[in-house]
């Protein structure tokens, strides 16, 4: 599937620039909500996330400085990128006027050892939805492990939170993918707004639209791993975003923590306060049609 039909919104084609959409337009649960009220949705045109950003064009470029984002969050470790320019994939960093690259890796440059490595494709590899959960508890405790100085998650959390008589900054969030990291603090910010598990594991799974056209690039990247070098269907199940990778990883999150809030209150990724400011920021109330139709959407899934 091409850029140009990718369903819009929530993807938005910016020229060399795969898997960019706006998470914002989905809809926070109406439990609360008076008959007749308008539906409330995460804020559009805030928060939005992409595979990393090398190939952009200078039109690309242009599109994403129209969309006003200006805090751009890497969560890439410095290894990482080393590693892509030199196996050939240019995966250079990437800037541009009026906005601001923030390095926030997940993983520090130790956690690159073969034997970490190792463990941490066959989680992703793995038949089953409970390697990526077990791979996506690793994502969000080396997030927010003291030991990490970047506080990737809380610094991401922290810009959504800020306490001002206008919302936020837009931002870009990114990985190498687009997929993992990125899935995991989306999923947070989402629970947080109130947006049902359901809905939140359909947004994660756009990814197998919107990054389908860099697929064959990151199986080849993956398979330049030993612990994959002769598993070209272990790397395939590595690049898919299946709805039940989210929704095992928000379940084993709340058999953990209690809930979403008190996981990110535990974790000293945001304060109680902290939280009720970014639904403020990111909560609005839209007309019907201003919903993002994922209904639909989730037709067009494999």
């Amino acid at each position: 599937m091409a850029e140009t039909e990718l369903p819009s919104p929530p993807f938005i084609p910016v020229p060399g620039l795969p898997n960019f959409r706006d998470v914002g337009g989905y809809p926070v649960s109406a439990s609360d909500l008076e008959s007749g009220a308008k539906p409330k949705v995460v804020r559009r045109g805030l928060v939005f996330r992409s595979s990393e950003p090398s190939k952009v064009t200078d039109d690309g470029v242009s599109k994403l400085q129209g969309l006003g984002i200006e805090r751009v969050f890497d969560l890439r470790s410095a290894v990482e990128i080393e590693h892509g320019q030199r196996d050939g994939y240019g995966w250079k960093v990437k800037e541009w006027d009026g906005a601001s690259r923030e390095f926030v890796p997940v993983f520090l440059d130790q956690d690159y050892s073969p034997e970490s490595l190792a463990l941490r494709y066959r989680n992703y590899s793995s038949e089953h939805a409970e390697g990526f959960v077990a791979a996506y508890s690793d994502i969000l405790a080396a997030a927010a492990s003291p030991s990490n100085s970047f506080a990737p998650f809380r610094t991401i959390l922290e810009h959504l939170a800020t306490s001002s008589s206008s919302p936020p900054t837009a931002c870009l969030i990114h990985c190498t993918a687009g997929k993992d990291r990125t899935g995991v603090i989306i999923g947070l910010i989402l629970s947080l707004c109130g947006v049902s598990d359901d809905v939140v594991a359909h947004e994660y799974s756009l990814t197998d639209l919107g990054l389908k056209s860099r697929h064959a690039e990151l199986i080849s990247h993956l398979m330049n791993n030993p612990s994959l070098s002769s598993q070209p269907e272990a790397a395939k199940r590595m690049i898919s975003s299946q709805k039940q990778a989210m929704l095992g990883t928000l379940t084993k999150l709340r058999e953990t923590y209690g809930s979403v809030e008190k996981c990110v209150i535990d974790l000293g990724l945001l304060s109680p306060e902290g939280i009720r400011q970014l639904r403020s920021n990111l909560i609005v109330e839209v007309d019907e049609e201003e919903v993002v139709p994922w209904q639909h959407h989730a037709k067009l899934l494999p």
